[in-house]
């Protein structure tokens, strides 16, 4: 059993011998296949050669003559001697001719052997390369993808259905994962409904409420509050993960990202904010979940908010490249303090915050931009999150783009016919 194994180690010590460490498995195949091939053919040249030198040296080899022989003897002996003389020289000459011969033959079949050997390697890596194919097309949002190699029960099979079984239990580890996350937020909105009934309650009792306990129950209820957005938050983060749209339709990302600024216009007014000029594109026209595309919107607007210096600004832009088949981009700017870049591509992360101005407890949840980029991957998006040189963020959402006019009045013309 240990020498069935050992047979990739010695593979890599040759190959490294023959400079080819840093090469593809089909390069090193390759280099083997000819090195195989021209230590074989040496072998018999040198096998060859040896055999012909025995020849050669046997036919030399002249009987006694002796002595005391008749004239006639002696000349026909001499005659004889003449003869094995001029068949050897033959005899050498068509050997080394044969060795040229055959040393030119396995120059010629060296050379062809590297591209058979190029092409059985290429046909022996195939399923593997299908294999890596297969494997990077699947990502954690389409675990339910199998490899599905077929042919024999060879090894690489059995590599492919290992594969495939280890993607049944992430599948399941993310199923399961998600439905606690989903199913725990949701029973934890009961408590949470059941402590804010009794401050209430509490403060709802005649009689003067000592400023003590007021004040105890205000913090409690912005507490509670915190702590109910919180769940929110983790119900749209699973629900995005699942990818379950149930309200599906075409709209206007300028519309999402008009209706986000008005509805926040007391905070951004509270904290001093100028909105910048926007550049709107009204032909920028996406088609997905109307819930999470607005929730979308209005995170990455309360980010520019919540995480922007007193009397900063905001920019928001909206813009449609392409045709039908092209895309749209929501790009939302904001001053701030200056970021490290190399640490902005965190904050897609849960959880994460940067700078002191984002580990307050009083800042969000750090869930905020992680919904962003779920809700974008689940819509065939992108998130980019990119530091601006004189402080602050800018963050662009790129979804693809769709014919929302058509669509709109397709969806008009069908409820018409329905009335």
């Amino acid at each position: 059993m240990r020498m069935e194994w050992d047979w990739p180690r010695r593979l890599a010590g040759l190959t490294a011998r023959l400079g080819l460490r840093h090469g593809t498995a089909r390069t090193r195949f390759t280099a083997l296949y000819v090195t195989l091939f021209l230590l074989s053919g040496t072998v018999l040249l040198a096998i060859a050669a040896a055999v012909a030198s025995s020849g050669s040296r046997s036919s030399q080899t002249a009987p006694d003559g002796g002595t005391g022989r008749p004239a006639t003897a002696a000349q026909a002996q001499g005659r004889i001697d003449e003869l094995e003389h001029q068949l050897a020289q033959a005899h050498g000459i068509q050997s080394r001719q044969i060795l040229i011969g055959s040393a030119i033959a396995l120059g010629v079949m060296a050379v062809i052997s590297v591209g058979l050997g190029w092409f059985v390697a290429g046909r022996v890596l195939r399923p593997l390369r299908v294999m890596t194919a297969a494997t990077r097309r699947i990502t954690a949002d389409s675990l339910h993808e199998r490899l599905a190699i077929g042919g024999p029960g060879d090894e690489v099979k059995d590599l492919a259905d290992t594969i495939d079984d280890l993607l049944g239990r992430l599948e399941g580890s993310f199923d399961a994962q998600r439905l606690f996350v989903a199913n725990a937020s949701h029973e934890l909105r009961t408590p949470l409904t059941t402590m804010r009934a009794s401050l209430d309650v509490a403060l709802a009792k005649p009689g003067p409420v000592p400023e003590s306990t007021a004040t105890l129950a205000a913090r409690m209820r912005a507490e509670l509050d915190q702590v109910d957005r919180l769940l929110e938050s983790f119900l749209v983060l699973a629900r995005t993960q699942h990818g379950e749209f149930t309200d599906g339709a075409c709209l206007a990302l300028s519309e999402l990202a008009l209706t986000a600024l008005t509805g926040r216009a007391k905070d951004i007014a509270a904290k001093g904010l100028t909105v910048r000029e926007n550049r709107i594109d009204d032909s920028a026209w996406v088609w997905g979940s109307q819930t999470l595309l607005r929730r979308m919107a209005d995170n990455v607007v309360d980010n520019a908010i919540a995480h922007n210096d007193p009397g900063g600004w905001i920019s928001v832009a909206v813009r449609a490249e392409g045709d039908d088949a092209g895309t749209v981009s929501l790009v939302v700017e904001s001053s701030g303090p200056v970021l490290d870049q190399r640490r902005v591509a965190d904050l897609a992360q849960p959880f994460r915050r940067l700078g002191a101005d984002r580990t307050g407890t009083g800042r969000g949840s750090g869930l905020g931009l992680s919904i962003v980029a779920a809700i974008a991957q689940s819509h065939h998006g992108t998130l980019e999150l990119r530091a601006r040189p004189d402080g602050g963020l800018r963050v662009t959402i790129t979804l693809p783009r769709t014919d929302g006019r058509a669509t709109a009045e397709a969806t008009d013309t069908e409820t018409s016919v329905a009335r």
